[in-house]
């Protein structure tokens, strides 16, 4: 390969990535971004059905849902368990398991339910709500210490 090839390549990649990494700006109006379209929960009737969703949809799927995988769980604990003294190591780690995933459930509903109360708040602004979610998100999971 020549230098003024391995030139031009190393020139087209920076003007690729500082292109595409540009994320604390809006997109140019052709590509869709500041173009004076509302964002999803920008507007009091958007943020209302925003929160509409998580109270009916989100938040009851995922107590329903989380109740069935409590049930079979426990079920496939106890069909792992001590019997006569005897029991398979899976039934103790399922259940450790479990207990670290409800945590995350209780967690992740807590969490649905703040952002439900912020989208219902008519005078909070998008920029606390995004550094606000921006915080959390940097906070590192527990899991992954595991």
């Amino acid at each position: 390969m020549a230098w003024d090839e391995w030139e031009q390549i190393k020139a087209d990649t920076a003007a690729h990535q500082s292109a595409s990494t540009r994320l604390n700006q809006l997109a140019p109006a052709a590509e869709g971004g500041g173009a004076g379209k509302p964002d999803m929960a920008s507007s009091p009737a958007a943020k209302k059905a925003a929160a509409k969703a998580i109270n009916d949809d989100l938040e009851p799927g995922i107590t329903r849902d989380g109740k069935h995988a409590a049930e079979t769980t426990s079920a496939a604990v106890k069909a792992f368990g001590a019997k006569d003294g005897h029991g398979w190591d899976t039934s103790g780690a399922l259940k450790r398991a479990h207990e670290t995933w409800e945590k995350q459930v209780k967690t992740l509903l807590g969490r649905l339910s703040s952002e439900k109360q912020a989208l219902s708040a008519t005078g909070i602004s998008m920029q606390n709500n995004e550094l606000d979610i921006a915080a959390r998100l940097a906070r590192q999971s527990r899991i992954q210490g595991i």
